[in-house]
């Protein structure tokens, strides 16, 4: 008995809100009660968890499964990323607000963004970082996901439109790791102060 490679099977996926991934709405929530109750120990928390995902996210899809995935046939792509996107759908986005928010927050509660605060140009450069990002992120990366998804939802994907918005995830997705170093390099000057 010969092994045979295994089969991609054409299933009917779950709709794409059962597929998101609703737990990471937790951390907007914690940020909702921290800025209510004016906890900074809580917003801290917030912004490092949520920039912690969101960094390691970005870092992940940029530094290994990009390479990865440059190496795989069409229908192991077309496979990975038709479980992926829906699962970044939310995800990216809401890390990606939820750090940015919450170190809006910090930087304003910290006295940080003060003119006479030698920290300041660190902040500016942060922002600065977190404009590109946010630009990319919301600009490129999130329509053409979500064009991807729709793609594959047809009876027939084209898959040359989707490995091209795909390639331009991933390469958009290395360029935001490398940005996403430069902010965590920021980040523990901040820190250190």
């Amino acid at each position: 008995m010969q092994a045979s490679e295994p089969r991609l099977q054409a299933t009917s996926s779950p709709s794409l809100w059962r597929q998101m991934t609703w737990w990471v709405l937790v951390l907007p929530a914690a940020m909702v009660v921290a800025l209510a109750t004016r906890s900074l120990y809580l917003l801290n928390y917030t912004h490092v968890m949520s920039g912690a995902l969101w960094t390691g996210a970005d870092l992940f899809l940029g530094f290994i499964l990009g390479p990865v995935m440059r190496r795989l046939e069409p229908p192991q792509r077309k496979a990975v990323v038709t479980y992926l996107v829906p699962r970044t759908l939310l995800y990216l986005p809401v890390t990606a607000v939820t750090t940015s928010t919450a170190g809006w927050y910090l930087v304003n509660w910290l006295g940080y963004l003060a003119a006479a605060n030698p920290l300041r140009p660190w902040v500016g450069g942060a922002l600065l970082i977190t404009a590109i990002l946010t630009l990319q992120g919301f600009g490129v990366l999130l329509p053409n996901n979500l064009r991807i998804y729709r793609e594959l939802q047809r009876p027939n994907p084209d898959g040359d439109q989707i490995w091209r918005w795909n390639r331009t995830n991933l390469r958009l997705a290395g360029v935001q790791g490398a940005l996403q170093v430069g902010i965590i390099l920021i980040m523990a000057h901040l820190a250190v102060g």
